[in-house]
């Protein structure tokens, strides 16, 4: 049903592709994030990204932003939304500007978004158990993304423990499961991710933070790793 692009066997062979989640819709970020080792970029649509206490528009607003961004020729995916989501229509647009997967919390993942031809990415949440993360997995042809991390760790240290979870995720699904960086992750971090079978880690504003500077430093350095 999905293509199988080569950002996805790069998820299923061991790869290990860094996915950069943009601070706010700047293509200069963008760009920084690609020359600095970024494979793929990750947009925003109608949500409040608390990270970063900012709130993205609808798919008419930001569509300028995303015709722009395409002209890159890197893979994008997309968070479609909240409550609100595009509609077929707007999938089919996102995907004809070069959009090859979308992601929602399991909680806003509408049906006649599954009958798009974006990859599904559904986003387990804090209180996930482990029967969500059987039922998300389920999904033919998604990716997990493993966003468990309560609002009170984000910016913080991954522990041992934090590690040991990530992994009880990757045991559980036979999906690719990609870490957003909610912990302040590291290099280091990054390679433990990676020893555990995670497909990819998804940098976004604790780590990359909002400059072309601090972007290209903290991806080259995870990219490096």
């Amino acid at each position: 049903m999905y293509a199988t692009t080569p950002f996805y066997t790069s998820l299923t062979d061991g790869s290990f592709p860094v996915i950069v989640s943009l601070a706010r819709h700047d293509i200069d970020l963008a760009k920084a994030a690609l020359d600095a080792g970024a494979t793929a970029i990750k947009t925003h649509l109608n949500a409040y990204h608390r990270a970063t206490d900012r709130t993205f528009g609808t798919f008419t607003e930001e569509r300028p932003f995303f015709e722009e961004l395409a002209k890159l020729g890197c893979p994008l995916l997309v968070m479609a939304g909240q409550e609100t989501v595009p509609t077929a229509e707007e999938m089919d647009a996102l995907h004809d500007l070069g959009f090859q997967g979308f992601n929602v919390y399991i909680d806003h993942l509408q049906p006649h978004l599954l009958q798009s031809k974006l990859r599904p990415m559904p986003a387990l949440s804090a209180t996930s158990t482990p029967d969500d993360v059987k039922s998300i997995a389920a999904i033919p042809g998604c990716i997990v993304e493993a966003s468990i991390m309560t609002f009170d760790r984000y910016r913080t240290a991954m522990t041992a423990d934090d590690l040991a979870r990530y992994k009880a995720i990757v045991d559980a699904v036979d999906v690719p499961v990609i870490v957003p960086s909610q912990l302040a992750l590291t290099p280091d971090d990054a390679r433990a991710l990676k020893d555990i079978g995670i497909a990819a880690p998804l940098l976004g504003a604790i780590v990359t933070g909002d400059t072309v500077e601090s972007m290209a430093k903290s991806v080259k350095a995870i990219a490096t790793a």
